[in-house]
């Protein structure tokens, strides 16, 4: 069996699941994102230790956890502060510059992931529960059309490397097919989900290009964290794809981007959410 068969015969299924909780929302959605978001940041820290900066074995969850739950407690700043305090003055006093590493690589492997998750989990909260699921599948079609039509772009027609020390496979022809790819996504989400828009398609349309750009950057930076590592992927946990950091490591920068643009779009009056 190639690894193409294995990557859409886990991939389908998945993909239908993670949807299906998408659509349901509510503290399902939440704690699968949470999941995902401790399996991610376990593998960063692998990567990290591999690459000659380790983590802290406890705070990147302690931080994750924080960020990612922030939206539901009531006392999020306080507990921030705390998580904040406690981080910096155990990180600090460890002996040499082990100190300093620690603190840089534990608030890189405690944060990356989860503030990327949080936008997710804060778009699915934007308006009323149709206009939040129809806003994140929009965002997902877009960065799974990205990466699909990007992939097959760059194979059959990739010749200029985009990225040659970090990403040799990657050519900017997959580039431009994948801002096709994007635009799919974002046609599909627009014309056949049965549920109103709450947005007009033009103003939707600078979104392609910000998932377009953001994606293959989160993509490039899992690559450079697993090339000093020296690794291929993040962990095997997934069949034929490798871990979960391989797998949402352009949506957790393009979720940000999408929700930033999205605010802005209703702080300027453009929309209401």
């Amino acid at each position: 069996m190639s690894e193409l068969t294995k990557r859409i015969l886990f991939a389908v299924p998945a993909a239908a699941f993670f949807l299906y909780l998408t659509y349901v929302g509510g503290v399902f959605f939440a704690t699968l994102i949470v999941l995902i978001g401790l399996l991610i940041q376990r593998e960063v820290s692998v990567i990290s230790g591999k690459a000659g900066f380790p983590a802290d074995p406890m705070f990147p969850y302690i931080i994750g956890l924080w960020v990612l739950l922030s939206p539901f407690l009531s006392h999020n700043l306080v507990v921030g502060l705390t998580v904040f305090l406690l981080f910096i003055g155990t990180q600090i006093i460890k002996p040499g510059d082990r100190g300093l590493k620690s603190l840089v690589s534990t608030a890189f492997c405690g944060l990356y992931a989860s503030l990327g998750l949080l936008a997710l989990l804060l778009i699915r909260q934007l308006g009323n529960t149709e206009t939040g699921f129809i806003l994140t599948l929009s965002l997902l079609l877009m960065v799974w059309g990205n990466d699909i039509f990007a992939y097959f772009g760059g194979k059959n027609f990739g010749k200029n490397h985009l990225a040659p020390k970090i990403s040799p496979n990657k050519t900017w022809e997959g580039f431009f097919f994948g801002i096709a790819g994007a635009l799919a996504g974002l046609a599909i989400a627009f014309y056949l989900v049965p549920f109103a828009y709450p947005s007009p398609l033009p103003l939707m349309l600078p979104a392609v290009l910000l998932i377009s750009v953001f994606g293959p950057v989160g993509d490039l930076t899992a690559s450079r964290l697993k090339r000093a590592a020296g690794v291929k992927d993040a962990s095997r946990l997934i069949p034929g794809h490798g871990g979960f950091f391989d797998r949402f490591d352009a949506l957790i920068l393009a979720a940000p981007a999408f929700y930033v643009y999205l605010k802005s779009l209703e702080i300027m009056g453009y929309v209401s959410f």
